[in-house]
């Protein structure tokens, strides 16, 4: 398990908790973000943004944020 802030651009990573108080889930939950599901890191822009794909939108989040987001890949390594 990792920060989404840890994840690199083009990899795709399952949602797995998120560390923050009920405003936070409740505000990732209303853009789309819930546990389980599998979103894509688009871009990793140095200004702190971090682009994610969620479902059919694109999403640009805080590192603060991103760093909160708990996330594990979903490759299966041998």
């Amino acid at each position: 398990m990792m920060s989404l802030t840890m994840a690199t651009p083009g990899s795709e990573v399952r949602l797995v908790a998120i560390n923050g108080d009920v405003q936070l889930k409740q505000r990732l939950a209303d853009l789309g973000m819930n546990i389980g599901m599998t979103v894509c890191v688009m871009a990793d822009s140095r200004d702190g943004r971090l682009i994610v794909a969620v479902k059919d939108s694109r999403l640009a989040l805080g590192r603060g944020v991103a760093h909160k987001v708990m996330v594990e890949s979903t490759k299966v390594t041998p």
